[in-house]
């Protein structure tokens, strides 16, 4: 294949997307794959929805997650702007280029006009779109009402015949009807172009040779063709991906669910960047080995877009944060402490003195310093933790002073086996129905927490002093309740 440029273009109005990250993966491994170019372009046309500070989010979010992109507006490239608000008199030269070809008219309807022309055509059940009123207006008096400077949009004159047919590289030949396409508004009244005019100039000037986008775009993918074939233009090849989607199969939406489509958040909460492009990979793609781990690197090498799914997968939220504790558990202890200095309140050495404990229970880098807590400061005890069916808490009390007797006496370090199995015999001795529910008694009593990690990795770091002082403030702790 030749070298393949590719681009993703979000629009800055707001938080970014998750889609944006999704996108950018198959555009970034088509580019990179083939030696071509990646670019990032900013549709910011919307000025009522535009945030002044989305489009540095973007930058920022994209760089995090490692798809650096080879153009764009903040690197700069041979086809700047890459700002489509700065290039407003690009897509005015060009509609009026398609208006004096026939293939666009200026329409000077109101807004009133159109919304009684909707409801007019609802209550005859037919679908909406625009009527033409304006096509049939005399030459003149479009110059005149121009002149005047009457508000007015540029609509694309769409074909009253024929049939419009693309091959997308991944669900093979679609064909739409040219007479069932609206006529579609191509400049709006502020002189900022729509999407659909915007996005074929754009990617003819920026020579993007492979579009890779939603499967939402599919039903404009016919206009733009029209677009380019009246500009006399070579066509891009498509290639549409599916959508990601909630547990009911509805696509994801900020509205509905925002931990799944704000990018920001899954770094704010300790996502590893390389589990989540994974993990969107999986979404959108199958590896032709049948791999569900592999890097940005693998993914590059054996993409292809005849592999791209046809249909929308569900964004597990549990299955990406299973994947983020694995790609933890593979990193160098070194590198997951600098990794989780953004995330904790603790000294990359304190933090190294517990990872080799705490690296397999860590699913996410936030989660950090919670786990670690109670290695750096004695717990503060919930008295319901030391509940039992079995006995009281003068019972408990008096369990604890026993097993920390007994800890006193066993030669440090203590020995793995000889511990576990002399805490069993304890047990035994104290009359417990289970001897897990002695080590639940001294697992609270260590950590202040039913769930920690293994008891006896927990003590040895620890260390004897501090481990026999904790057994000691929960005997305390036990006792007062007397």
């Amino acid at each position: 294949m030749l070298p393949a440029r590719t681009r993703v273009a979000p629009s800055p109005t707001g938080d970014p997307h998750v889609g944006t990250a999704y996108q950018s993966l198959f555009s970034y491994a088509l580019a990179r794959q083939t030696g071509g170019q990646f670019i990032l372009r900013m549709e910011d046309t919307d000025q009522v929805r535009y945030d002044p500070h989305s489009e540095q989010r973007i930058f920022d979010a994209l760089r995090w997650a490692g798809l650096r992109y080879d153009e764009g507006p903040d690197v700069g490239g041979p086809h700047a702007p890459y700002r489509q608000s700065e290039r407003l008199p690009i897509y005015k030269a060009h509609a009026e280029m398609l208006v004096a070809a026939g293939h666009a008219y200026y329409c000077f309807c109101t807004p009133e006009r159109l919304a009684a022309m909707r409801k007019e055509q609802e209550a005859r059940k037919e679908p909406p779109r625009y009527d033409r009123h304006c096509l049939a207006l005399p030459p003149a008096e479009v110059q005149t009402r121009l002149a005047a400077g009457e508000r007015h949009v540029v609509r694309m004159h769409m074909p009253d015949t024929g049939v419009t047919t693309f091959t997308d590289l991944v669900r093979g030949e679609i064909s739409f009807e040219n007479r069932l396409i609206d006529d579609q508004v191509l400049m709006k009244s502020d002189g900022f172009p729509t999407y659909h005019l915007a996005v074929v100039v754009d990617d003819h000037l920026m020579q993007v040779t492979h579009i890779m986008r939603g499967e939402e775009w599919i039903s404009s993918t016919p206009k733009h063709i029209l677009l380019y074939q009246f500009f006399g233009w070579d066509l891009p090849v498509y290639a549409h991906t599916p959508l990601l989607l909630n547990d009911d199969r509805s696509k994801i939406s900020k509205r509905k669910s925002p931990d799944k489509t704000r990018l920001e958040g899954f770094r704010e909460r300790g996502f590893l960047p390389e589990a989540l492009l994974n993990f969107l990979a999986l979404l959108g793609w199958s590896h032709p080995d049948g791999q569900e781990i592999f890097s940005l690197a693998e993914f590059v090498r054996v993409f292809s877009p005849e592999r791209v799914l046809k249909s929308g997968s569900v964004f597990d939220m549990n299955k990406l944060i299973w994947m983020n504790g694995h790609y933890i558990r593979t990193l160098a202890v070194d590198e997951l402490a600098e990794r989780l200095q953004p995330y904790t309140r603790y000294t990359p050495a304190q933090v190294r003195e517990v990872l080799p404990v705490l690296q397999d229970r860590l699913k996410l880098l936030g989660e950090f310093d919670d786990l670690a807590a109670f290695f750096f400061a004695a717990p503060q005890y919930d008295r319901a933790l030391f509940s039992s069916k079995q006995f009281d808490s003068a019972a408990l009390s008096t369990h604890l002073a026993a097993a920390r007797a007994w800890h006193a006496a066993l030669p440090w370090p203590w020995d793995k086996e000889a511990w576990e199995a002399g805490i069993r015999q304890l047990a035994e001795e104290r009359s417990f129905k289970k001897a897990g529910d002695l080590f639940m008694l001294l697992r609270v009593a260590v950590t202040g927490r039913k769930e920690s990690p293994p008891l006896y990795d927990t003590m040895i770091l620890l260390g004897r002093e501090q481990t026999l002082a904790r057994l000691d403030a929960a005997h305390a702790a036990l006792a007062s309740d007397r």
